[in-house]
């Protein structure tokens, strides 16, 4: 490797075996209090990436998360999320694991090293340009990722990447790379932690700020979340109260008779 793979550097502690509980978890929760601040210093890149999906979804284009292992369950986990929490299809935010959906739960020996089936993967879903790619690899040298993100390139669909290494081979291969540099795990090489968070960070700001910008957020509530519980429902039925100073019965009777918060509202402005 031409570069330093930061993710496989040495832990800054030693002798871990030897700490108590309490300093195990004081000496985590350090290490992870300089997530978030490298996390801004990314920001602008954040941003150029976030305005270039945006440009894409309008014209009808899907978000696609690619990865392995922890990686790859991150990208699901916040595609999985956008549907119940901005009402959006499920076709629109997609997640993709190497060795895929056995792998969320067990681990596919080896699907991670395959450089022809994260395009295969893509192709399922009859990628185009309209869409996005987002690789996600902490330590940015992921085969299933880099050469997904190459055939992506030679077709003309955006990419970008979240990765927790500087100038990495993935980095240099996606359109917007997004390098979150995290420095030394706690337990070495063990990337689901610090890595991990600043993947999660980084995704949860991409698809939020995303969809407010494509108008799925109303001042700052979800109306467009689907009605899946009834803690939902409740959550709903007071957002309609204070939207429209009703009674709770009448606000729950409209979001049961409309389905939806933002539906609700607007027909009672309308006056249906």
């Amino acid at each position: 490797m031409s570069f330093t793979k930061i993710t496989e550097q040495s832990s800054n502690y030693n002798h871990l075996e030897k700490m108590s509980v309490q300093e195990l978890l004081t000496n985590i929760n350090s290490e992870d209090k300089s997530i978030p601040l490298a996390v801004e210093k990314i920001i602008p890149s954040i941003e150029k990436l976030v305005i270039a999906i945006v440009e894409s979804m309008q014209k009808g284009g899907r978000l696609f998360y690619v990865g392995a292992g922890t990686s790859g369950r991150l990208g699901i986990l916040d595609a999985s999320e956008c549907p119940p929490t901005f009402g959006v299809p499920h076709n629109m935010v997609i997640g993709i694991i190497a060795g895929g959906d056995t792998a969320i739960r067990k681990a596919v020996e080896f699907a991670e090293d395959s450089t022809s089936q994260c395009w295969k993967d893509l192709k399922e879903y009859n990628i185009n340009n309209n869409d996005t790619v987002i690789g996600i690899a902490a330590s940015g040298t992921t085969p299933y990722v880099i050469a997904g993100l190459e055939k992506c390139n030679e077709n003309n669909i955006l990419t970008g990447c979240i990765t927790c290494n500087n100038n990495s081979p993935l980095g240099k291969v996606a359109k917007h790379p997004l390098e979150v540099i995290v420095g030394p795990e706690f337990v070495t090489g063990s990337s689901r932690m610090k890595a991990g968070t600043a993947q999660k960070l980084v995704l949860n700001m991409i698809s939020t700020s995303v969809m407010i910008q494509l108008g799925k957020i109303k001042g700052n509530k979800m109306v467009d979340m689907q009605l899946s519980n009834n803690k939902l429902v409740d959550r709903g039925t007071k957002m309609i109260m204070e939207e429209l100073n009703i009674s709770e019965q009448e606000a729950n009777k409209l979001l049961l008779k409309h389905q939806s918060v933002r539906k609700a509202i607007n027909n009672f402005n309308n006056g249906n």
